[in-house]
């Protein structure tokens, strides 16, 4: 305040108590205590033998930031990744944090649609949102990687199997069809699978040559897919994620026991789109099991 009364605002290097500066910020002094924990707000200074901490005026700005990021349930490293950017970076990264979370939750209401269904004995009904149709697929030759992999790391591990697969078929005459990923077993938080991801090459002696090379290293393979009919159904991104995608495959199990199909191999996932490039509601792949 100045000797004519006016109240003036603190300079950016001023130092403020951490009562001061938790008023200024609209924080609790327990909030300001757990970010600099947290290390996403340091005080500017702290006595060596009080232990009181002081705050520049000029981190009101990154307090208040902080205080509203967690608001959106942000993880703290995402946090600070965000707060320590320039201001055309930092709302880039706001906007990529905010995408994955309409896709979690685009992908949520799918799977609460469905066990709202299933409780109220409605499943038949919810089945019948997904379209059921077959197609039958040439034989193929595909080179494969195979792994033991739970539910939470499947993801991650098929987007990067396919691209070391995608990489590999440039030795191997080139891509001739989507990629695809069969569960020889059960994929969930309990059972380990095993998952193999397969791509569709057209010179297998080239293939045979490349797995005999590489073979060791990811677990590779090489055969030759027989033909083979489907029945699928095609899903949107947010439907992939599990457990959501149970949904699908449930309904294409259920369309095959109406009309007294049997199963002629493991289930699989066809993924036939830009994966990176698609939004949630885009369609990226088929649910299918091969039928007889």
């Amino acid at each position: 305040m100045t000797e004519d009364g006016i109240v003036t605002e603190p300079a950016d290097d001023e130092l403020l108590t951490i009562g001061a500066f938790a008023a200024r910020a609209r924080l609790s002094a327990k909030a300001l205590r757990l970010y600099d924990r947290l290390g996403l707000l340091t005080p500017a200074r702290v006595d060596e033998i009080s232990g009181y901490r002081q705050y520049r005026a000029g981190q009101v700005e990154r307090a208040r930031l902080v205080a509203l990021l967690r608001r959106l349930d942000m993880p703290l490293a995402r946090i600070a990744e965000v707060v320590d950017a320039d201001g055309p970076d930092a709302a880039d990264l706001l906007a990529a944090y905010w995408a994955d979370v309409e896709a979690r939750l685009a992908g949520q209401r799918t799977l609460a649609d469905y066990l709202r269904g299933r409780l109220s004995g409605r499943s038949s009904e919810m089945y019948g949102k997904f379209v059921v149709e077959t197609v039958d697929v040439p034989e193929r030759v595909v080179i494969t990687e195979t792994r033991h992999t739970l539910a939470d790391e499947l993801p991650a591990w098929i987007g990067a199997s396919i691209g070391r697969l995608e990489a590999a078929a440039r030795e191997c005459g080139g891509v001739t069809a989507a990629p695809f990923v069969v569960y020889h077993s059960e994929v969930s938080m309990e059972s380990d699978g095993p998952a193999e991801s397969c791509v569709p090459v057209a010179d297998e002696a080239a293939a045979r040559a490349w797995v005999a090379e590489h073979g060791r290293t990811w677990e590779t393979g090489v055969r030759v897919e027989p033909a083979r009919r489907l029945a699928y159904t095609r899903i949107t991104k947010a439907q992939v994620a599990h457990p959501q995608i149970l949904a699908a495959f449930e309904a294409v199990e259920e369309w095959m026991r109406a009309r007294g199909l049997s199963y002629g191999g493991p289930c699989r996932e066809v993924y036939f789109a830009d994966w990176d490039a698609a939004g949630a509601g885009d369609p990226v792949c088929d649910v299918a099991f091969p039928v007889v």
